[in-house]
C-alpha cells in the first residue's frame, strides 16, 4: 500500500529565457549585409495540472525541486533559439496551492506548538497566499512562468538603428516556494470516534481495504471508497478518528479535518458499544458538532459551495448486533429524529442496513448537486464581465502620482549608511535585466528606453539632485547608478556624424551606386559642375592678377632673390659669404639697413 501524502513544499523555478545573437550577415560582393542575428527562445513554465489519475503527492515529498527546460540563444543567419518545454506537475483533484509561509508566520507556528495549544488558537500549519483551487479535473495553474527570451539585433534595427553592436539577455525564470495541499473530493464523509467503525463500514461498502484494528486511531490517513447504488455512483471518505479538541490541534487535530471541507454529505458513526461511562450517542454528536463548528469558522469557501453547518447530516448508528448495543440504539434514536436528523442503525458485522443506507445516502447526494449547479448557475448569470477596450499591456496607468510615466514608481528610501531613491515597475526591472552592462551601446540604448518612459521627469519631480544615488528594482537584483540629469541619454554618441551614432555603421550606410538617376538629375548635376569649375577658374585668374600666388609656367626669380633660404642667414651653411661678387650693392644695402636697426635700439635705450 503506498504511503499518502496531503500537504508539501515545493521549490519551483520556471527556465531560463535564451540571449538573443549579435551577428552582421556576409554575402558574396557584399560582406556586410545588416544585421542577422536571432531571438533567445523563451524558457518553459512549471504548471500544476489536476489529474483524476493522481491520489497522493508522494513524489513531490521525495523530489521537492522542479526546474523547467530553459531556451537556447538565438544564433547568426536569421536562427532564432528554441523554446524551452513546460515541466507539468500531475496532482490529485482537489489540490489547493499556497505561497510558502513568510518567517513571520513560520515563527507564529513555531510559538503555537511550543504553547501545545493551551490557548485555544492552535493552528498547526501556517501557510501564505492562496493562489489556486483545482477542484476539478483538467485544471491548470502556472507556479513559475519562464523567462522571456532576449531580442537579437535584427530584431533591435529600425531606420535609424540599422547596424545594432548589441542584443538583450534573456530573463531569467520565476523562481519561488509553493505549498501543495490536498483536500479530498468525497460525496460523503465519514466522521466519528477512534474504533467507532467507520473503517469497517467503508470497507463493506466499497472496494476500499483500509487498517482495521482494535485499537483507537488506527487510521492514520484518509481512505476514499466508490459506492454503488444500482446505476448510480458516489465517492466515501474515510476521515481519521475526531476527539474534543481536535480543531485546536489534540489527536490528529486539523491534520486531516480539512478533507471535509469539500464533502456534500457528512455522516457522523456513532459507536453505540463503547465501554467508556462519560460518552454516549448523544454527548458524542454535539462534540463533534462544536469541533466542526470551530473549524468552518476560519474556511474561506469556493463559489457554489455549501457552509458546513447547511450541509444534511445522517446519523449511522453502528454495532447494533450487538444487544446492549442495539438497545442503546433504539433508545436514542427518537432523540436524533426530534433534532430533524435522518437515524440509520447498522451493522458492519452482519451487514444488516447496509442497503438501505446506501440508498439513503445516495439519494441525498443527488439532491445537494442539483443544490449545488443551480447556485453556480445563479451566480454566473448574476456576475457581469466587462472587457476593457484596450490591451492591458498598454494601458497607462497614472499610479501614485499623476504624469509620472506608465508603468513605475518612484520612491525615496533610507537607511543608517544614507538615502536613494528607488525605481520600481515591471518595465524599468525588465529592461535591467535584459542588459549586458559589459556593453556601452546596450547601456546607452537602456537610458534611452528609460528617458523615453520619463524616469528622469519623475525623479526631477520628485525632487532628485546631480550626484543621487538611484536604484532600479529592488533587493540584490537593483542596479545602482548616480544621476546625472545635465546629460542627455547617449548625447556622447549622438553628435550627428555616421561613425558616432548609437546602432550606425557606414559601411552600411547607402552611398548612392544603388540609385539611378534620372535624365533632368543628371542635367542638372552636370551644370551645377560645370558653373562650379567656371567659378573656380575665374577666382584663380583674379587671385593671379593681384599677385597672390604665381604661374608655375614663369620665371619670375631666375636668381631666386626672393627665395626662402635668403631670409635667414647672409652665410652659407659652410660659413662662406651668401653673397656673391655681382650682389655687392644688395650686401651693402643689407649691412645699412642692419646698422640703422641697431643705432635705433640704442637710441631708445638711452631715454
Amino acid at each position: 500500500m503506498s504511503e499518502f501524502v496531503d500537504r508539501v513544499t515545493l521549490h519551483v523555478k520556471g527556465g531560463d529565457g535564451g540571449n538573443g545573437a549579435a551577428s552582421i550577415r556576409r554575402e558574396k560582393f557584399k560582406p556586410l549585409a545588416g544585421p542577422d542575428g536571432g531571438n533567445g527562445g523563451d524558457g518553459g513554465s512549471v504548471i500544476a495540472v489536476a489529474d483524476s489519475n493522481a491520489t497522493t503527492l508522494l513524489d513531490y515529498s521525495y523530489m521537492p525541486h522542479r526546474i523547467a527546460q530553459s531556451g537556447t540563444m538565438g544564433l547568426g543567419d536569421d536562427k532564432d533559439g528554441r523554446q524551452g518545454a513546460d515541466l507539468i506537475l500531475p496532482v490529485p483533484v482537489g489540490t489547493v496551492i499556497f505561497e510558502a509561509p513568510t518567517k513571520k508566520q513560520r515563527e507564529d507556528e513555531a510559538r503555537a506548538k511550543e504553547n501545545g495549544g493551551a490557548d485555544g488558537e492552535f493552528t498547526p500549519r501556517a501557510h501564505g497566499k492562496l493562489l489556486a483551487d483545482l477542484s476539478h479535473a483538467g485544471d491548470r495553474f502556472v507556479l513559475a512562468k519562464g523567462g522571456q527570451g532576449g531580442l537579437g539585433n535584427r530584431a533591435l534595427s529600425s531606420k535609424t538603428r540599422r547596424a545594432p553592436g548589441f542584443a538583450l539577455l534573456g530573463e531569467p525564470g520565476e523562481e519561488r516556494d509553493i505549498v501543495l495541499e490536498l483536500k479530498s473530493i468525497a460525496d460523503v464523509a465519514l466522521v466519528g470516534y477512534p474504533s467507532a467503525g467507520k473503517s469497517s463500514l467503508i470497507a463493506t461498502m466499497s472496494a476500499a481495504r483500509p487498517k482495521i484494528a482494535d485499537y483507537p486511531f488506527t487510521t492514520l490517513v484518509p481512505n476514499l471508497g466508490v459506492v454503488m447504488a444500482g446505476h448510480d455512483r458516489f465517492t466515501i471518505a474515510d476521515v481519521p478518528g475526531l476527539i474534543p479538541g481536535a480543531a485546536q490541534g489534540k489527536g490528529l487535530g486539523l491534520e486531516f479535518l480539512r478533507h471535509i471541507e469539500r464533502t456534500e454529505v457528512i455522516a457522523h458513526v456513532i459507536d453505540c458499544a463503547t465501554l467508556d461511562p462519560d460518552r454516549d450517542p448523544i454527548s458524542d454528536y454535539h462534540a463533534l458538532e462544536n469541533e466542526l463548528a470551530q473549524y468552518a469558522g476560519s474556511l474561506d469557501l469556493p463559489l457554489g459551495a455549501i457552509p458546513i453547518a447547511e450541509r444534511p447530516r445522517v446519523i449511522i448508528l453502528n454495532k447494533i448486533d450487538i444487544p446492549e448495543a442495539r438497545e442503546l440504539a433504539e433508545f436514542v434514536k427518537p432523540q436524533f429524529e426530534d433534532m430533524g436528523l435522518t437515524v440509520m442503525m447498522i451493522s458492519t458485522a452482519t451487514h444488516e442496513g447496509l442497503k438501505e443506507l446506501t440508498f439513503l445516502l445516495d439519494a441525498m447526494v443527488k439532491e445537494l448537486r442539483a443544490k449545488i449547479q443551480e447556485s453556480e448557475a445563479a451566480r454566473e448569470e448574476e456576475r457581469e464581465v466587462i472587457h476593457p477596450l484596450d490591451m492591458p499591456n498598454r494601458r497607462r496607468r497614472p499610479g501614485k502620482d499623476k504624469g509620472l510615466g506608465y508603468d513605475f514608481e518612484v520612491e525615496r528610501r533610507q537607511d543608517s549608511a544614507g538615502f536613494w531613491w528607488e525605481v520600481t515597475g515591471d518595465k524599468p526591472e525588465q529592461w535591467v535585466r535584459q542588459t549586458n552592462f559589459d556593453n556601452d551601446e546596450a547601456v546607452g540604448y537602456l537610458a534611452d528606453r528609460l528617458a523615453k518612459l520619463g524616469v528622469e521627469k519623475a525623479l526631477r519631480l520628485r525632487g532628485a539632485h546631480i550626484g543621487d544615488e538611484v536604484r532600479i528594482g529592488r533587493g540584490d537584483d537593483a542596479v545602482s547608478f548616480d544621476w546625472d540629469p545635465t546629460v542627455a541619454a547617449g548625447a556622447e554618441m549622438l553628435d550627428g556624424t555616421p561613425q558616432s551614432m548609437r546602432g550606425t555603421d557606414i559601411r552600411l550606410q547607402d552611398d548612392g551606386r544603388a540609385h539611378r538617376r534620372t535624365n533632368a538629375e543628371r542635367r542638372r548635376e552636370y551644370h551645377e559642375m560645370m558653373d562650379a569649375r567656371t567659378a573656380v577658374r575665374a577666382a584663380m585668374a583674379e587671385e593671379r592678377k593681384a599677385g597672390h600666388w604665381a604661374d608655375p609656367a614663369v620665371n619670375d626669380d631666375p636668381n631666386d632673390e626672393h627665395g626662402l633660404l635668403r631670409r635667414f642667414d647672409d652665410t652659407d651653411w659652410d660659413g662662406t659669404e651668401a653673397y656673391s661678387d655681382d650682389d655687392a650693392a644688395s650686401k651693402q644695402a643689407h649691412t645699412a639697413d642692419g646698422a640703422d636697426t641697431a643705432a635705433q635700439d640704442a637710441a631708445q635705450d638711452e631715454e
